[in-house]
């Protein structure tokens, strides 16, 4: 797992520590890492450590895909580890036990607001195109090509967008209006 750690490092910045699966989690489900100190100044990103080993089917092709999920964001004032790590355990634990995996352009819906009040109710799925094209996936020791998945959090109207448009319409709006996706308690795009 030394190749995983290393390429997010490589980005991300040092791996401060994760947290491990909370207690009665399904196996399989992996440990959340969090860095600092990466590539984007001022970011804290969250990345999950081991999902790799879960075989997950895509649900275009069926194909056996190997990810680990990523989430980036600014520290939330009052929070420091904000809502991330959480959200990151609880999408791999959901494709952990529900066998599939999350394609590009899929939005999730969250159970509740991402911050208390806040827009942000859904993740999207995208490739991680704040960071070089190498980092989008990784060759691991046991030969496995694991790819990497970026969450971003949007808010309902950007969802019904995704729904309603699709995800390259989406992203090229995400490049139009340029939002700071990093911000977890922005305002939504004018769709």
């Amino acid at each position: 797992m030394s190749v995983l750690v290393d390429h997010l490092e490589a980005r991300l910045g040092r791996l401060l520590g994760a947290w491990e699966p909370r207690e009665g989690a399904p196996g399989g489900v992996p440990k959340v890492g969090c860095f600092a100190g990466g590539v984007l100044a001022g970011v804290r990103s969250y990345a999950t450590i081991g999902l790799f080993r879960s075989h997950l089917a895509s649900r275009v092709s069926g194909r056996a895909q190997h990810l680990e999920l990523l989430a980036c964001g600014r520290p939330v004032s009052g929070d420091e580890g904000g809502p991330l790590p959480g959200v990151l355990e609880w999408v791999a634990e959901r494709m952990v036990v529900g066998g599939g995996a999350v394609s590009r352009g899929e939005v999730i819906p969250l159970p509740m607001p991402l911050i208390p009040g806040g827009a942000m109710t859904a993740l999207y799925a995208a490739q991680p195109v704040c960071f070089d094209d190498g980092f989008g996936s990784v060759v691991l020791e046991n030969g496995v090509e694991t790819s990497l998945v970026w969450l971003v959090p949007i808010g309902d109207s950007e969802a019904a967008f995704v729904r309603e448009k699709g995800w390259d319409v989406f992203e090229e709006e995400l490049g139009r209006q340029d939002p700071d996706l990093f911000d977890l308690e922005r305002v939504e795009m004018r769709l």
